[in-house]
């Protein structure tokens, strides 16, 4: 999409954008961590160091709460691809700097819980943030369409993810907190596809390649973590993210809310770009049987 097309887009939906940041907030309730992390069981790490023997919840649940944790972490990455991609229109600009706020407690929230339930080697857990950090996340997008069509996904498979580990972890403060981050990445969710209606109801044939490119390449932001292969293949067994839950949860459920098959009115190559679009969730289920195949994995 040429710059000039960028931006007449952009500029039309800003009252949408004005609109749906206006009833994120009326639908959206405070929450607070402090409130939720059993600060009860902290103990003095100096005094008393960490073992394994110390955890109570699974391998799985804690290789769970570490990886959602650490992809939160990279929030400041995330923060300056919206500033970087999207226009400098006020409308935007406030949309990122109040998602920013609201994903800013996210990792502050896991970190307390973990270290206050003595759930993770603190050690090793500082020294993965740093890594991933200074690793950063850096994704080339083509253009704004892109861009909210990668976020409404990763939104998405986020609440599916953090509320799985939460359900995993067996523990009530776990299940409450990710509860509430996950409430939190529906709200967010919610907005970014709601943001594609809009683009889709302005320019159909514009907006498609963003979605094909932003749903056949989608990549978790967390790939630059350290043990990232293998902290994905364990919860995928565990059940709490893999592709067989990305195409029933987030592919799936975008195509049907975006209504792509009964777009009507495209260009030629935008009508080839539906149908490419549309045959997305079989290539991804059979990956995923390949997946499961490999690994000796059970279909859910």
């Amino acid at each position: 999409m040429a710059l000039n097309e960028q931006f007449e887009l952009m500029e039309a939906i800003e009252g949408d954008v004005v609109r749906l940041t206006a009833e994120h907030k009326a639908r959206r309730s405070d929450w607070y961590f402090h409130d939720i992390v059993p600060w009860e069981r902290g103990e003095s790490f100096r005094d008393k160091p960490w073992d394994e023997s110390q955890c109570t919840i699974s391998e799985n649940a804690r290789t769970a709460l570490v990886l959602n944790l650490l992809t939160e972490d990279n929030l400041p990455y995330y923060h300056a691809l919206l500033e970087q991609y999207l226009p400098a229109m006020p409308a935007y600009r406030a949309w990122n700097r109040l998602w920013t706020a609201e994903e800013g407690h996210h990792a502050i929230a896991i970190r307390s819980y973990l270290l206050t339930s003595r759930n993770a080697d603190p050690d090793e857990l500082e020294n993965d943030r740093m890594a991933t950090m200074e690793n950063g996340y850096q994704p080339t997008f083509n253009d704004p369409t892109e861009v909210f069509a990668y976020t409404a996904a990763q939104e998405l498979a986020t609440r599916v993810s953090h509320r799985n580990a939460g359900k995993l972890a067996d523990d009530p403060a776990a299940f409450e907190l990710m509860r509430h981050i996950a409430t939190d990445e529906n709200h967010h969710f919610i907005f970014y596809k709601s943001v594609m209606h809009a683009m889709l109801k302005q320019q159909p044939s514009a907006v498609l390649p963003g979605i094909y490119r932003a749903l056949s390449e989608f990549q978790m932001p967390g790939i630059a973590m350290p043990n990232f292969v293998r902290r994905s293949i364990e919860v995928a067994r565990a059940g709490v993210y893999n592709l067989r839950i990305h195409h029933d949860g987030v592919v799936q459920p975008l195509l049907k809310d975006w209504k792509i098959a009964d777009l009507s009115g495209l260009t030629a190559a935008a009508a080839e770009l539906q149908e490419k679009i549309m045959a997305l969730p079989a290539q991804i289920m059979e990956k995923a049987e390949q997946f499961e195949r490999r690994i000796g994995m059970a279909p859910a």
